[in-house]
C-alpha cells in the first residue's frame, strides 16, 4: 500500500495525539518513519482522494495538531509515496536540507493577508483626488450624460486612477507588515485581490501582528483586509518565494513535495 505524507519534522517532536487520524474514509490511522535525525508523519494512502473539503481539512488538521508542539515542514495535500522505503529514502537524501528548513522555521507561524478595494469607497476617493476626473465627469453631465467617446475616455481614467491606487494600497499594506515578519511571500495575483501576501511571524510576536493589522484596518476604511492564520509556514518550506496559504483549500495545496 502506498503511504500518504503529511509532513516531515525532527525524530524528537513528539508524537502525534494519540487517536490523531487523517486522510481517508474511514480516517486512516498516522503513524511515524523516522530516518536519521529526522520524522515524516504519515498514514495509509486512500486508494482514490480527491481534493474535497473533508479530505483538505483532515490534512490540515493532521499539521495543526502534531504543528502545535514544534516545527513541522508540511507537505502538500495528496503527496503520496509508492511506500515507507520511499520516505525515509528521500529524509536521507534531502536531510541537509530539511534540517535547515526546520531550524528557520522553529517558533514561526504563518499569516496570510489579503486586501482588496471597497469600490464605492475607492471611486469616490480618486475623484476627489483628481481634478481631472472631476472636469470630465463634470463635462458629461452638463452633456447630457457625454458622447460614448466621452463616457469611454472617462472610463479609461477612471480604471487607470483605480489601478495606480491598487499599486499603492499593496505596497502600504506590506510595508505596514513587513517589519513584524522574519520573512515575506507574495503569492500569485487572483482576481478581486490586489494584494496576497504571506507573513513568516515568530509565535512570540503574533498579538503585535495582528495588532498592526487590525490598525491598518481602521486607518484603511477603503479596504477589505483579511487575515487568516496562524497556519504551518506552507509558503516558506522552500527558499525563496512560493505561493501563499488562503482559504481551507488553499492552505493545503501548498508547502512542499517529497
Amino acid at each position: 500500500m502506498s503511504t500518504y505524507v503529511y509532513g516531515i519534522a525532527a525524530r524528537s517532536h513528539p508524537a502525534p495525539p494519540e487517536g490523531l487520524t487523517g486522510v481517508g474514509d474511514p480516517p486512516r490511522p498516522l503513524r511515524v518513519l523516522t530516518e536519521g535525525e529526522l520524522a515524516a508523519v504519515v498514514s495509509d494512502a486512500p486508494e482514490e482522494l480527491r481534493p474535497k473539503r473533508r479530505e483538505l481539512l483532515a490534512h490540515q488538521n493532521v499539521l495543526s495538531e502534531v504543528g502545535a508542539a514544534g516545527c513541522v515542514l508540511p507537505m502538500r495535500f495528496g503527496s503520496v509515496a509508492p511506500d515507507d522505503e520511499t520516505v525515509t529514502g528521500v529524509l536521507a537524501e534531502r536531510a541537509e536540507h530539511y534540517r535547515e528548513r526546520l531550524e528557520a522555521l522553529d517558533g514561526k507561524v504563518e499569516y496570510n493577508v489579503k486586501a482588496a478595494h471597497v469600490e464605492e469607497v475607492v471611486l469616490h476617493q480618486v475623484m476627489a483626488d483628481s481634478t481631472e476626473l472631476r472636469t470630465l465627469a463634470e463635462a458629461n453631465r452638463q452633456a447630457g450624460g457625454g458622447t460614448y467617446e466621452q463616457r469611454l475616455r472617462l472610463g479609461e481614467v477612471v480604471a487607470a486612477a483605480v489601478r495606480a491606487r491598487e499599486a499603492e494600497d499593496a505596497a502600504d499594506v506590506q510595508q505596514a507588515l513587513r517589519p513584524l515578519a522574519a520573512a515575506t511571500s507574495t503569492g500569485p495575483e487572483s482576481t478581486g485581490w490586489l494584494a496576497n501576501v504571506s507573513f513568516l511571524v515568530e509565535r512570540d510576536a503574533a498579538a503585535d501582528f495582528l495588532e498592526a493589522a487590525e490598525k491598518l484596518r481602521k486607518a484603511s476604511p477603503h479596504l477589505d483586509l483579511r487575515v487568516n492564520g496562524p497556519l504551518p509556514p506552507y509558503s516558506f518550506v522552500e527558499p525563496g518565494p512560493s505561493a501563499p496559504a488562503g482559504d481551507a483549500g488553499e492552505q493545503v495545496s501548498h508547502g512542499t513535495d517529497l
